[in-house]
């Protein structure tokens, strides 16, 4: 029997279809497990997520809380920057100005600025006084009514309306021979007044703005009250002064003596003059309120 040449050792010999050795390769599997293909490029395996989705949107709402108030602050910087820039070029102006002065300006700039300065430390002063006496109502209602009270009473004391005591000279005015006429009297009131007498009484009379002297000697009378010799007069003043007055020559001592009287002064430190004048109503006049 004579041998087909075409079938020989292959009998057997081949692998069964599907067992080819390169069907099994390492490559084949590295194919299989990579899906990125062979250029070894793709998406990565996704991880499990460390606190799920909420992670990632938490993170995203800080990011949207943080953008307003980043630009609140680069707002504000800016207009930082925008001011310090206008004060810078107004300064650079002012002292550009201020350069090209003569020296007589430059003083009187100064001269001015001194003046202004020391009127408002002025004025801080006295709100300042203002301020702490009118701190509370109770005091300053208490500081007002003291004060009027004060006021009150040094208009009573010049008007006659309220006694008064402090020193002063009591003067003695005799007159024997009934010389001592209205006049002689009036130019003793004067005398004093002149010499910074604030009250006095003649008598039991006390003596005001209007007073007025009448009558003839040995008969006088003040504001229609009869006074009779010897006349006391009660001043209150400076002692020095009033009866220096009264003794210049030709004066009223001299006088008094000259028509046969007598003078006789007497300082003292507790003179009290307690007549009182009435106090009378305005006809005419009324108090002024500005309007």
């Amino acid at each position: 029997m004579s041998e087909d040449p075409t079938v020989g050792p292959r009998s057997g010999a081949e692998p069964p279809e599907g067992d080819s050795p390169d069907t099994h390769t390492p490559d084949a599997h590295t194919a299989q497990a990579d899906p990125a293909g062979a250029d070894g490029v793709g998406e990565p395996e996704a991880g499990p997520p460390a606190a799920g989705d909420g992670g990632g949107a938490m993170a995203a709402g800080g990011r949207r809380r943080r953008d307003p108030l980043a630009a609140v602050l680069i707002g504000v910087l800016t207009l930082l920057l925008g001011f310090a820039f206008a004060v810078q070029v107004r300064s650079t102006d002012t002292d550009a100005q201020l350069a090209g002065l003569r020296e007589e300006d430059l003083v009187r700039i100064l001269d001015d600025l001194s003046a202004r300065e020391d009127r408002l430390r002025q004025e801080i002063s006295d709100q300042r006084t203002a301020l702490s006496q009118l701190g509370s109502s109770d005091s300053a209602a208490a500081a007002a009514l003291a004060e009027a009270e004060q006021r009150a009473e040094a208009l009573g004391i010049l008007n006659g309306t309220v006694a008064a005591r402090g020193p002063g000279l009591e003067v003695v005015v005799r007159d024997p021979a009934d010389r001592v006429t209205a006049g002689v009297v009036l130019n003793a009131i004067q005398e004093l007044r002149g010499a910074g007498a604030e009250t006095m009484q003649i008598d039991d009379v006390r003596i005001g703005v209007s007073s007025a002297i009448t009558g003839e000697p040995g008969a006088l009378e003040i504001d229609g009250e009869p006074v009779e010799a010897p006349y006391v007069i009660r001043v209150i003043g400076s002692p020095q002064d009033m009866a220096t007055a009264l003794d210049i020559p030709g004066g009223f001592s001299a006088t008094v003596n000259q028509r046969r009287g007598d003078v006789e002064i007497t300082p003292s430190q507790d003179v009290v003059v307690d007549a009182l004048r009435p106090l009378d109503t305005p006809q005419y006049a009324e108090p002024d309120d500005g309007d």
